[in-house]
């Protein structure tokens, strides 16, 4: 999350929790990661940047962590998002103090590094710069959103395949209190909500509706064939039908009070979505990742899942009326 409550919570729990967030001047001289263990960071226009160094470069990081440490970081990232541009000196200072070097180019970076996190929360700059990563063999997890648009998303797979080098992105909601345990053969339908503030830059829920998006297909896995969208001022309502009769329900909200979670109807009953469960769950993931080449999340659902952002803007435009994921695809394969 880029607000600033789920930044301060994050750092609080880690804290807590023993996973070392090391403050300014403790950390005396990092040692050097074991071959493979390098990681680099492209972008530091995000908080998800700062905090993922914080954990990995913590003196007493976590064993579950295997080792990864971030030695290198390009910062850019968003050159024109105000909101994203005005971090970036002062994350550049936060991630210099975890003895984290500052590069000038995506080229630089690569020749330093093992694997890559793809941080910019800039989604138009995935496309190009996931390429450069994948060209050079390097497995990368690309965050949220992974691109600014289906078009890119469907081209950001492609060269997964074309260089050979499977890929991973997710928001951390996929990781939400409440999705741990679940039987998803028994789920029969879900509502799930989060912010969906705008970016003029990016496509509608793209930018931020992203991440209750993804707790929708979570629970409800993949299938879903067409969308229906109610808007307002405030709220967005889409409505997704599944192919086996499904129904899943996504509420972005505009204004108010951030909160992300949902219920998850099933079989057995109704469980509860939520509280936001921070990085950690994601980082861990992030590693396992890194460590096998395993992705966990397949590429057909995250491609599903911005058929499904797309198609409901398609039913804005249309006042409402049901879009087909399978024609904003065929639409987006084109471009």
């Amino acid at each position: 999350m880029d607000t600033s409550y789920n930044r301060r919570r994050f750092l609080k729990t880690t804290a807590l929790s023993g996973l070392g967030l090391s403050l300014a001047g403790q950390l005396p001289g990092l040692a050097a990661p074991a071959p493979g263990k390098r990681v680099g960071i492209i972008g530091l226009d995000t908080s998800h940047s700062t905090a993922f160094t914080k954990v990995l470069n913590a003196a007493d990081a976590s064993g579950e962590l295997l080792g990864y440490k971030v030695v290198a970081a390009y910062p850019y990232g968003s050159r024109d998002i105000e909101t994203s541009t005005k971090r970036i000196p002062g994350y550049i200072e936060e991630v210099k103090k975890l003895d984290v070097e500052i590069v000038n180019s995506i080229q630089d970076l690569l020749k330093k590094v093992d694997v890559v996190l793809l941080e910019t929360n800039d989604g138009r700059l995935h496309l190009e710069q996931a390429t450069e990563v994948l060209k050079a063999g390097k497995r990368v997890f690309i965050d949220k959103p992974i691109a600014a648009s289906l078009s890119d998303t469907l081209k950001i797979f492609e060269a997964s395949k074309k260089y050979k080098v499977p890929l991973f992105s997710a928001s951390s909601l996929r990781y939400i209190k409440g999705v741990e345990g679940l039987d998803k053969s028994k789920v029969v339908g879900a509502d799930t909500y989060s912010p969906a503030v705008l970016e003029k830059t990016h496509p509608d829920f793209f930018w931020y509706g992203v991440h209750g998006v993804e707790t929708l297909f979570t629970v409800m896995g993949r299938g879903c064939q067409s969308v229906v969208r109610v808007h307002n001022e405030g709220t967005d309502i889409v409505v997704g039908t599944w192919a086996d009769g499904r129904v899943g329900t996504f509420r972005g909200t505009r204004t108010g009070k951030h909160n992300y979670g949902g219920t998850v109807y099933t079989q057995d009953g109704n469980t509860t979505l939520g509280p936001y469960n921070g990085y950690q769950p994601l980082l861990l993931e992030i590693i396992k990742y890194f460590e096998t080449g395993q992705v966990p999340v397949a590429p057909e659902e995250t491609i599903e899942i911005f058929a499904f952002m797309e198609a409901a803007d398609e039913s804005k435009r249309r006042g409402g009326a049901a879009v087909t994921l399978a024609s904003v695809l065929e639409k987006a394969r084109k471009a």
